[in-house]
């Protein structure tokens, strides 16, 4: 007893040797394991993106870091209307953390 496809329509192609190397590199670049798959993704949808960003999550964190940082800087500063020469000298130190962070992550 044969079961149902939830795919019953065959479509067939022909590459050469060349192309079909080509989609499998593509298909391994791609991360994807069967053929059929990808060939399917790929006529559907014309391309699969595939995008590392896990050397980013980092700059991420330290930018938004030094976005709070910088907020937290204008509060104080609008909230007591007064800016002290010790109070500049700690808003440069939050900074040069700030920028601390950012190249070490270059």
């Amino acid at each position: 007893m044969q079961t149902k496809r939830t795919r019953p329509v065959q479509i067939k192609f022909y590459v050469t040797e060349d192309e079909r190397d080509f989609i499998l590199k593509k298909m391994e670049v791609a991360k994807i394991k069967k053929q059929s798959d990808y060939l399917r993704k790929m006529a559907i949808d014309g391309y699969i993106l595939n995008v590392d960003f896990s050397e980013f999550r980092e700059l991420f964190a330290s930018v938004k870091k030094a976005a709070v940082n910088i907020n937290q800087i204008a509060r104080w500063v609008n909230s007591t209307n007064n800016i002290y020469s010790e109070d500049v000298a700690e808003l440069q130190e939050r900074i040069d953390i700030s920028v601390l962070r950012f190249n070490f992550i270059r």
